[in-house]
């Protein structure tokens, strides 16, 4: 489900938001850790309610609590939806405020006691960007709830108003966070004084800069801002994340994955300090001089890409830099004796050489004992977690939570290659969301729905005259199509029928060979003057010989002497003909007894049997290979920048030079021998 923020009644205030955002959002401000089914949760521009939701199921999901849930947006239509979204997701009791009334004119939900503004544990808000016309229908300067008693904002951006909106809603433990273009941390005039003062009294918790091109229905970037009034008098600084670097591209958008979403949330938890991604800025930072309260990120973290320097000297003279191979450290930490195995001195103090030729370098590294041992660690961590996690996967059972199993195993995994070195552990928890949202995720719902035996049951592709299945069968019964989901043929076909499957490969193998000899025959004898040539049916790729034609050409040209050649071209190639409808039929009895088998086998599968199918050979295997290709990038990352290196220097300026001298005076040699007159 996306948010639909339509407060400012303008189609150019319109966007959705993302999931993951809302995610962030319902995480970094503790909705997870609430403590009272009392505790409640407010969106004053709540759209289609997708912010309000994720922020209840967070807190349902970590707690079990049921937080009450309070929304209000403008748009009549939208509103309608919102209550309905409240409905569907089983949060009957959340009070969705009459569309009509804009949250800022006409707040809704106030306390019945003394009128004031209604106050919440959790506010999360997508308000629409800059919006011209926020102040429509009341007086900010006059306004009954003294929300703009640190400023009034522009006329014509109301960024500023929904977030002193948000402040002026929260109790004095309250927690929030609000989407907002990424001019509210820098802009000047009205919005600096409000700003000042916000940061001044500690309101700020922290500013988490997103990607640009996010958001459906707008391209800039936008950032989170996570206020916090409880504690805020002591509060020494704002926790700043500049996250616009980890995303995925997805069609024309950006697209936050699993390990960017969680790493944000990790990195704001803890309070984690990441170099170019994210710190702790001290107030007394923010407010000197030379940054007189301006938040904007670049100010603070400098998430920019080291330049790759060029080395004069390099080109002049050749040899590698050793600086740039001194920045790898972080392997030669790891595999210290791979260092000097390839690079030697280049015979001058500060660069070195390659020792072995480019193509030997990652066979050089695979094969190193070093590196043999760090591989060694690596699948020792994954074999943990897989001795651990394994009775899990096959104890799964009817009425079973995925999302609590997922969150468990994916959990496990980040902490368990926390201590891999060299391999980033987000990148091994993004293997594992990857297959579960592409297959995992499926299989388990089947299984907590169904029992492992009835979702093992193959299901019949179900075909009519009019329209006919484009999913691939697993195997055929007659004429009857089965798919089995849960276990591919493939897998069953591998444990139990590996022989039988070996010997329909050797048949395919010998089938493809016999028609690239055909094909050659054709092209070298069917053409014009081929000895072939009067049994050819067909032009061009078309072109082909029938087995027919060759028995009637036989019987014409007899044991007449003046066609022996043609003869023996004609028996050759129904030899071959008949050898490919022998070998093709056998192939097709061969798969027809396979495909009866596995049907058989699909039938008598034990619940033990489907498990070691299932947990295994599919998902484990799958989850070790996907370990392994992170391996296989460390060796990729570090030979690719050598070779980039050794290119880089190999050809030394003065060689160039001569070169370019040698190829020069050929090329006057030959115009002279033209002719040529140009000196």
């Amino acid at each position: 489900m996306r948010h639909f923020a339509t407060e400012s009644g303008k189609s150019k205030g319109q966007f959705y938001t993302p999931a993951e955002v809302s995610r962030i959002m319902a995480k970094v401000i503790g909705v997870g850790s609430a403590k009272s089914a009392t505790q409640t949760i407010h969106d004053p521009t709540c759209g289609s309610g997708s912010l309000l939701l994720k922020a209840h199921d967070e807190a349902k999901a970590s707690t079990r609590l049921d937080l009450a849930i309070y929304g209000q947006e403008k748009d009549v239509a939208t509103t309608a939806l919102s209550k309905m979204n409240m409905i569907l997701h089983d949060c009957i009791t959340a009070e969705i405020a009459p569309g009509g009334s804009s949250t800022l004119a006409n707040p809704y939900f106030h306390d019945a006691k003394t009128g004031a503004l209604k106050t919440f544990d959790f506010l999360v808000a997508n308000p629409p960007f800059s919006t011209k016309a926020w102040s429509s229908g009341f007086q900010p300067e006059h306004d009954e709830f003294k929300r703009f008693t640190f400023g009034i904002p522009p006329a014509k951006n109301g960024d500023y108003a929904f977030l002193l909106h948000v402040l002026a809603c929260l109790k004095s433990t309250g927690k929030g966070a609000i989407i907002l273009p990424h001019g509210v941390l820098f802009r000047g005039g009205a919005e600096a004084i409000i700003r000042r003062e916000i940061v001044r009294r500690g309101y700020i918790k922290g500013v988490i800069g997103l990607p640009a091109n996010l958001f459906y229905g707008t391209g800039i970037p936008a950032c989170i801002v996570v206020l916090d009034k409880e504690h805020a008098q002591a509060r020494k600084g704002v926790f700043m994340i500049d996250a616009s670097k980890g995303f995925i591209k997805d069609g024309n958008k950006n697209r936050l994955r699993a390990q960017d979403l969680h790493r944000i949330v990790d990195s704001f938890t803890n309070q984690v300090a990441i170099e170019k991604c994210s710190r702790m800025v001290p107030l007394a930072e923010i407010s000197d001089s030379k940054n007189d309260y301006n938040l904007n990120l670049p100010r603070y973290i400098d998430s920019s890409e080291p330049e790759d320097l060029q080395d004069i000297d390099g080109h002049l003279r050749g040899g590698i830099p050793d600086r740039d191979i001194d920045a790898l450290d972080r392997y030669w930490q790891v595999i210290p004796a791979v260092r000097p195995l390839l690079f030697e001195s280049a015979g001058r103090p500060g660069y070195s050489r390659l020792k072995l030729p480019a193509d030997k370098m990652k066979a050089a590294i695979f094969g190193h004992e070093e590196f043999a041992a760090f591989t060694s660690s690596v699948t020792a961590l994954f074999a943990k977690w897989r001795k651990t996690h394994a009775p899990r996967l096959s104890g799964i059972k009817p009425g079973d939570r995925p999302r609590i199993l997922i969150e468990t195993l994916a959990e496990d995994l980040l902490d368990t290659f926390g201590k891999a070195r060299l391999l980033d552990a987000y990148d091994v928890y993004q293997h594992l969301m990857d297959y579960w949202a592409e297959t995992m995720q499926d299989d388990v719902y089947m299984i907590v729905s169904d029992g492992w035996k009835d979702a093992a049951k193959p299901r019949l592709i179900v075909e009519t005259k009019e329209k006919k299945s484009k999913e691939k069968p697993d195997f055929k019964v007659g004429k009857q199509k089965f798919k089995a989901d849960l276990i591919p043929a493939t897998l069953l076909i591998a444990r139990y029928f590996a022989k039988e499957q070996a010997a329909i490969d050797g048949l395919e193998v010998s089938l493809a060979t016999l028609e690239q000899q055909l094909d050659e025959q054709n092209e070298e004898q069917g053409g014009e003057g081929g000895l072939l040539e009067e049994v050819v049916e067909g032009e061009g790729e078309k072109r082909k010989i029938a087995a027919k034609d060759i028995t009637a050409r036989l019987k014409e040209i007899g044991h007449h002497p003046d066609y022996t050649d043609e003869r023996k071209a004609l028996e050759d190639y129904a030899a071959l003909l008949d050898r490919h409808s022998d070998v093709k039929g056998r192939l097709k009895s061969a798969q027809d007894e396979l495909e009866t088998k596995v049907a058989a086998k699909y039938g008598k599968l034990t619940e033990a049997e489907i498990k070691t199918l299932v947990v295994d050979d599919k998902w484990l295997v799958t989850l070790a290979a996907s370990v392994q290709s992170e391996l296989d990038r460390v060796s990729q990352t570090l030979t690719g920048r050598i070779k980039t290196l050794a290119e880089r220097y190999a050809t030394p300026l003065p060689k160039l030079t001569d070169e370019v001298a040698i190829l020069a005076a050929r090329v006057d040699e030959h115009l002279k021998k033209m002719g040529a007159r140009w000196n």
